[in-house]
């Protein structure tokens, strides 16, 4: 293997556009590279080229990166912009296929420009958090989580000082990836990294409760899965019964329905999506045609599903789905598979009942806190379009949705259970208000629906209490 490799390319694939050019940069200055460094300052284009070089030098030489960093400082003018930018378009482009060398040296090389504030670095530590796989405990998954948590520990002060939104994005995406390795039992690798994991958590909660509020509602959906971790459980306590134990500079946190009345911005849903997932979803909702989609889905499962631990990764792609894919009204009005179809695909692939009850809670999750003074009328579209579509081909899949929503409404939050009936049925009165369904007729008056069932959904629709059937 070539020390100058980024990646193992198999030999029929072409090289990657941007591996070519670092590369080539780097043999054309490569006598420069190496000490005394010219003191004249460089052109735009020979800036251009150096700063590809130095970023090949630091990862395919790891025995001379401390000189190419400090060759780097003396040379560069925009605040690291242009060295970032290339880093950046490595982590988001090349990430899945580097060496496992020069992924520690891009790890090392990310801490170095955290250390220098570098412009964009913030959008580098992003993209390597999206990297991290959803339900994979592998070697080197739990590599690049232990490295970034390290990171972020590490780093703490410069981060909340310059980009703690940063840190609200770390919190979300180790809560959510902590449910994978607390599943692993105890084995004696994942243990130290949970421990780790579970500091961080904490710490940004107990000391920068600010942070969780940035995030919203999706906050406490993640916690709640972690109500067996002693840490987050007393958290959760906290939240719903001693609030005020949470200090926020110009803000009183009373009570967890201001918590549930913040909108979780799409950007934290994208967290837990790959780059390369993201731009295959986008496909299959932008370019393939409804009844069409079949062996594109068996690829997608191929690829992105094929453990069996793999399915929990469906429920970070139905809140992509929902929160973060929001199609043009010219292709709701085409033929491409709409977003409704391929939840129904995605959930029937589901093969265990917690799995299948969680996937639901992302579809609904937004439903039930909906105001549409705040809230956006595309994240519940794709749940009721894919009760209406059901009817009656499959009606089994409409009656268990519903009978899941009216059992969420009864029991997420018994405490606050007036302000979820609110917000479920705003949320349908929103959408045949704005004509995303015609009426509620095709669910109150389906004759294969449970009579206690549609009584329920009637009471719902007029606010009334939502009794048991």
């Amino acid at each position: 293997m070539a020390a100058w490799m980024l990646t193992l390319t198999p030999p029929l694939e072409a090289e990657n556009a941007l591996e070519t050019s670092l590369r080539e940069a780097f043999e054309s200055e490569k006598a420069s590279l190496r000490p005394p460094f010219s003191l004249a300052i460089p052109s735009p284009d020979q800036y251009t080229l150096l700063n590809r070089a130095i970023l090949h030098g630091v990862l395919t030489e790891p025995q001379f990166a401390k000189t190419h960093i400090k060759h780097l400082h003396a040379i560069v003018t925009d605040g690291y912009a242009a060295f970032v930018t290339l880093l950046l378009s490595l982590v988001n482009h090349l990430y899945p296929k580097l060496l496992a060398s020069v992924k520690t040296q891009l790890l090392w090389l990310t801490d170095q420009i955290v250390c220098v504030l570098g412009v964009g670095y913030d959008a580098v530590l992003v993209s390597l958090l999206r990297q991290i796989a959803g339900a994979d405990c592998g070697d080197g998954n739990l590599w690049l989580c232990s490295k970034l948590v390290t990171l972020f520990l590490e780093q703490w002060d410069r981060l909340l000082e310059d980009s703690p939104h940063v840190l609200s994005f770390a919190l979300y995406t180790f809560l959510r990836v902590l449910t994978d390795h607390c599943r692993g039992g105890n084995v004696e690798k994942l243990e130290t990294l949970k421990r780790l994991e579970i500091h961080l958590c904490v710490k940004i909660v107990r000391e920068e409760f600010h942070l969780c509020l940035k995030i919203g509602r999706d906050f406490i959906r993640l916690l709640q899965d972690l109500v067996h971790v002693p840490e987050f459980r007393a958290i959760l306590r906290d939240i719903l019964f001693n609030p005020c134990v949470f200090n926020v500079v110009g803000f009183q946190f009373k009570d967890v329905s201001q918590i549930y009345s913040t909108r979780t911005s799409s950007r934290y849903s994208l967290l837990r999506i790959s780059p390369d997932m993201e731009t295959q979803l986008r496909f299959l909702l932008t370019s393939i045609k409804l009844g069409h989609q079949k062996r594109h889905q068996v690829w997608f499962a191929k690829k992105f599903l094929n453990e069996p631990d793999k399915e929990f990764v469906i429920v970070d792609i139905v809140r992509f789905i929902c929160c973060a894919h929001h199609p043009s009204n010219e292709i709701i009005q085409s033929d491409i598979v709409p977003r409704w179809a391929l939840i129904g695909w995605l959930l029937t692939s589901c093969r265990r009942n917690h799995v299948v009850a969680n996937v639901k809670l992302a579809l609904f999750y937004d439903w039930l806190f909906f105001d549409e003074r705040v809230d956006n009328i595309m994240n519940i579209e794709p749940a009721v379009l894919l009760m209406v579509h059901s009817v009656p081909k499959y009606v089994d899949i409409t009656h268990a949705l519903l009978e899941f929503l009216l059992h969420l409404v009864d029991s997420y939050d018994v405490e606050r259970k007036g302000f979820v009936v609110k917000g479920v049925s705003s949320a349908f009165q929103l959408l045949v208000r704005k004509g995303v369904i015609r009426s509620l007729d095709v669910l109150i008056s389906c004759p294969a629906l449970h009579p206690g069932l549609k009584e329920r959904l009637k009471s719902l629709i007029a606010c009334g209490t939502v009794g048991s059937s």
